[in-house]
């Protein structure tokens, strides 16, 4: 039986580039706070 906890043996299976996925996690998560500010200013608009 193989060892599965064996580091060596997993070596990069998934290969991830760590700067451009927390690049696109801020982007999305600010396009996302933008869109809910926007939302907010205009039902604030519309309301007074």
């Amino acid at each position: 039986m193989e060892n599965i906890r064996d580091p060596r043996q997993h070596i990069n299976e998934e290969p991830r580039d760590d700067f451009m996925d927390t690049a696109m996690g801020f982007a999305a998560m600010f396009g996302f706070m933008f869109v809910v500010f926007a939302a907010a200013v205009i039902i604030k608009a519309i309301i007074s």
